[in-house]
C-alpha cells in the first residue's frame, strides 16, 4: 500500500522505467488510469464513434503493455502513447473507408444503405453546452483527418508544437501549417452550422 502511494507520485517516465525493470503491474495500472480518459477524448474526437473509441483505447493499452520495452527515455511517455493511439485511430478510419466503399459498391446487396441521422438532439435531454459540443464534434469529423489529428492534439489535448511533431513524426513547420489549415476548415464548417 505504501509502495503504491510512492508510485503515484512518480512521473510517467519514472513509472514506465519501473514497469520495464520489474514487470510489476502497479506502475502499468497507474499509467492506464492517468491516460485512459485523455486518450478516450482524443480518439473519440478523431473517429467520432464511442464503441470504436473504446476498442482503440483498449488496443492502445494492450500495445503499451506488450511493447513496453520499445519505449525509450529520450521521448516523453505521453508522446509515445499518443503515437500508438493516433496510429490505431488512423487505421480504423482507413478500415472504415474501405468498408464503406465496399458496402456502397456491392451490387449483390439489394438493400439501400441506411445512413443514421445523428444531427437530431432531443431538447429535453440536451443542454446548450451539449448541443454546442455535438456541433463542434460533427464539424470536427468533417475536417480532413490529417488536419483533424493535429488540431485535436493542440486545441483539445493541449500538446506543444514540439510534442505534436514527435507524435506525428512531422516537422514543426508542417505541424503549424496543418493546425492552421485545420482550424480554418473547422471555422468555415462551424459558421455553416451556426447559420442553419
Amino acid at each position: 500500500m505504501a509502495q503504491d502511494k510512492i508510485l503515484v507520485e512518480l512521473t510517467d517516465e519514472e513509472l514506465i522505467k519501473v514497469f520495464q525493470q520489474t514487470n510489476d503491474l502497479a506502475p502499468y495500472e497507474i499509467l492506464v488510469k492517468r491516460y485512459k480518459d485523455p486518450l478516450m477524448n482524443f480518439v473519440y474526437r478523431f473517429v467520432g464513434d464511442r464503441d470504436a473509441c473504446t476498442d482503440i483505447v483498449q488496443d492502445t493499452m494492450i500495445k503499451f503493455y506488450l511493447n513496453k520495452d520499445s519505449y525509450r527515455e529520450f521521448a516523453k511517455f505521453s508522446t509515445w502513447i499518443y503515437t500508438i493511439a493516433g496510429n490505431l485511430a488512423k487505421n480504423e478510419l482507413k478500415r472504415r473507408r474501405r468498408r464503406n466503399i465496399f458496402s456502397l459498391d456491392n451490387s449483390d446487396d439489394e438493400r439501400t444503405p441506411q445512413i443514421e441521422d445523428k444531427s437530431f438532439v432531443a431538447p429535453d435531454r440536451a443542454t446548450d453546452s451539449e448541443i454546442k459540443n455535438e456541433m463542434i464534434q460533427r464539424a470536427l469529423l468533417k475536417v480532413k483527418p490529417v488536419y483533424r489529428e493535429v488540431v485535436i492534439l493542440r486545441d483539445v489535448q493541449e500538446f506543444s508544437y514540439e510534442e505534436i511533431a514527435e507524435i506525428t513524426r512531422l516537422s514543426i513547420g508542417t505541424v503549424k501549417s496543418r493546425i492552421n489549415r485545420g482550424r480554418n476548415q473547422l471555422q468555415k464548417l462551424l459558421k455553416n452550422i451556426y447559420r442553419e
